[in-house]
């Protein structure tokens, strides 16, 4: 059983699957659904300091950078003008907005997502961790009763 809480906590490090696809695989294994869950969520928060504080140092450093600049500038830009019409947008809501973006378990939205964008967007560390972690656990509230459904629906057939 250790072996899968380990799957479990790995799978929700990976970008783009993270806790929204350890969930659902921890109650396909038949895992306890509180330990999984918050093991999922510890997962998920792993990466996040990293991200926050290197991955724009690391997107500034190689936009000038023959074979990666191009990219890396790519990224930065559109990070820089999603962020303005956000926080346009957003307001002083902009933590709300950061929960909401990272609660609602659809592709591209998530914990690493929402991490570096409040990097990019110079928001606060500590306020953006408090958004990004209930927004996961929001997402993983979402994906656990998903799957559950799912679960129950196919059993009928």
């Amino acid at each position: 059983m250790l072996k899968k809480y380990i799957i479990v906590f790995l799978i929700s490090m990976v970008p783009l699957v993270e806790l929204r696809g350890a969930v659902p695989y921890a109650i396909a294994m038949g895992l306890p659904v509180l330990p999984s869950y918050i093991i999922a969520i510890i997962g998920n928060m792993v990466p996040m300091p990293f991200i926050f504080f290197f991955a724009r140092k690391v997107l500034e450093w190689g936009k000038d950078k023959p074979v990666i600049g191009g990219f890396f500038t790519f990224c930065l830009e559109k990070g820089h003008k999603g962020g303005e019409k956000l926080k346009e947008k957003a307001g002083k809501g902009l933590y709300w907005a950061l929960f909401l973006f990272v609660g609602i378990p659809l592709p591209g939205t998530g914990a690493w997502t929402g991490t570096l964008a409040a990097s990019i967007l110079d928001m606060d560390f500590k306020k953006s961790v408090k958004a990004v972690v209930c927004g996961v656990v929001l997402a993983g509230i979402i994906m656990g009763l998903g799957t559950k459904v799912v679960m129950l629906i196919g059993s009928l057939f």
